[in-house]
C-alpha cells in the first residue's frame, strides 16, 4: 500500500488511522516563518519574523488586527488566514451589534475551531493550511490560544509556532515561571529573544523582518511595525556582544581542539608510520 492512496480526499482514512490531508495542512505551518506569544498576568505580546518574497517585494504582514482587544499573528498560508481573519472581525462586529459588548476571546476561539473543523468533514473542501496565535483581553484577564489545522486549540501561558521554532519553546520553558511578573517591556524583550533563536546565524532582527504586538489591562491593541520596532529591537543590543561573546569563545574552543589534535598527531608521526595514519583518520573525522 501506498500512502498516496489515501491523500487525494480529506474524508479518507489510511489504515493507521490518519487523514494526510490533515498533516499536510500542518506541515504548511511549520514551514510558514516563526510567530511567539507570551502571556503575563496583565497583557499578552506577540513578536512575529515577516518574509520577503524578493528583494523587490515588501514584507509580508504577520501581526493581524481584529478588535480593539484581540490580534492575531500566524504562520503559514496568508490567504488562508486572510478569510479566517475577516471571519473573526465578523463575529467581534456582531456582538457589539446585538449584545453592546466586547466579544469574549474564548467565545470567539470556540467560533473559529468549529469554522475550521467544517473544512475536515467534507470531501469537497481541504483544511486551513495555517496556524494562528490569538492574543486578548477581557474581563477574564489576558489570554493566548493556538489553533491547529486540525480545528484543535490550546491555551497557552507562551507559544511559537513556525518554521526553527523548537529553538523558541526552549528559550521560552527556560524562563516560564518569570513571565506572569513581567512587564510589558520584558515581555517584549524575551520574545524577540526567543524569535531570535529562530534565525540562522547569518541573518538578525531589523525593523523590516520584525514585529510586534500588544494588548492588555487598560490598552487597547496595538501593532508596531517599521520604525516603530526599534525602541524594542535597541534593548537587544546589550545580549548581542554576549551572543558573539559565546560564538567567539565557541570558535577558540573549536581552534584548541585543532591544535590538541596536531599535538597528538605530531607524536604518532614520531611514534611510527602506522599510527601518523590513523592520527590523520581521527583528525579528519573531527574536522
Amino acid at each position: 500500500m501506498f500512502r498516496n492512496q489515501y491523500d487525494s480526499d480529506v474524508s479518507i482514512w489510511s489504515p493507521q488511522g490518519r487523514i494526510h490531508q490533515i498533516e499536510y495542512a500542518m506541515e504548511a505551518v511549520k514551514q510558514g516563518s516563526a510567530t511567539i506569544g507570551i502571556k503575563s498576568s496583565t497583557h499578552v505580546v506577540l513578536v512575529a519574523l515577516k518574509r520577503a518574497a524578493s528583494e523587490l517585494s515588501a514584507h509580508q504582514k504577520k501581526v493581524i488586527p481584529i478588535d480593539d482587544h484581540i490580534g492575531v499573528s500566524i504562520a503559514g498560508l496568508t490567504a488562508d488566514a486572510s478569510l479566517l481573519s475577516k471571519f473573526m472581525r465578523s463575529e467581534c462586529l456582531n456582538s457589539k451589534y446585538v449584545y453592546d459588548m466586547p466579544l469574549p476571546v474564548a467565545r470567539l476561539v470556540d467560533s473559529i475551531s468549529d469554522r475550521m473543523q467544517t473544512q475536515t468533514q467534507m470531501y469537497s473542501r481541504r483544511p486551513y493550511g495555517v496556524g494562528l496565535l490569538i492574543a486578548g483581553y477581557d474581563d477574564a484577564g489576558p489570554h493566548l490560544y493556538q489553533t491547529c489545522p486540525s480545528a484543535n486549540f490550546f491555551d497557552c501561558k507562551c507559544m511559537a509556532i513556525g518554521a526553527r521554532s523548537q529553538s523558541a519553546r526552549t528559550y521560552l520553558e527556560k524562563f516560564l515561571d518569570e513571565f506572569p511578573h513581567c512587564t510589558p517591556e520584558e515581555l517584549v524583550k524575551h520574545g524577540l529573544t526567543a524569535l531570535r533563536e529562530t534565525l540562522p546565524n547569518e541573518q538578525e532582527l531589523t525593523t523590516k523582518n520584525s514585529s510586534v504586538c500588544l494588548v492588555g489591562k487598560d490598552q487597547t491593541l496595538e501593532i508596531f511595525n517599521d520604525d516603530a520596532v526599534a525602541p524594542y529591537l535597541a534593548l537587544l543590543d546589550n545580549l548581542k556582544g554576549g551572543r558573539a561573546g559565546k560564538t567567539e569563545a565557541k570558535g577558540e574552543g573549536e581552534s584548541g581542539d585543532a591544535e590538541s589534535a596536531g599535538a597528538s598527531m605530531e607524536q604518532d608521526t614520531s611514534a611510527g608510520g602506522g599510527e601518523t595514519a590513523e592520527g590523520e583518520d581521527k583528525a579528519m573525522d573531527t574536522a
